[in-house]
């Protein structure tokens, strides 16, 4: 489960919602590393965003910073986006994974509001992207 997470080749397979395509600029993996990558939607809308690698903790836990941004990785406003005025202009996600009953019990926590979360579509777009997750393991 952690390398589904930690590894780009994993990542381009299952981090955008369903309908979705992802576009990798790139990512390193490693406290510190970075990321830049865009989520399109079927309607050709674009979701462009960078984020920093705060913990890398193998195979139990991932915490990393997420931010808006253009295609050339510039930090944007929310707002400038088309987004929320809510949605702050950098969220922490936490990713903890924990053996349990012979599987892996996976906690995803984004610094966000829950309602907002839900009026925005993070939410359900973390729903998603989980199911498309869930649906590759077996394959693994």
């Amino acid at each position: 489960m952690f390398r589904a997470w930690s590894d780009p080749e994993h990542l381009a397979r299952w981090f955008a919602p369903h309908g979705c395509t992802l576009r990798m600029i790139h990512v390193d993996v490693r406290p510190g590393g970075t990321f830049h990558f865009c989520i399109r939607s079927p309607h050709g809308h674009e979701c462009w965003t960078v984020g920093v690698y705060h913990e890398v903790v193998a195979p139990e836990r991932l915490v990393y910073s997420i931010a808006i941004a253009d295609e050339q990785g510039r930090r944007m406003a929310p707002t400038a986006m088309g987004m929320d005025p809510e949605w702050p202009a950098e969220t922490l996600v936490s990713v903890t994974f924990a053996e349990q009953d012979g599987g892996t019990l996976l906690t995803l926590r984004q610094a966000v509001d829950e309602s907002l979360a839900k009026r925005t579509g993070a939410y359900p777009s973390w729903l998603e992207m989980l199911d498309r997750l869930a649906a590759l393991l077996p394959q693994e």
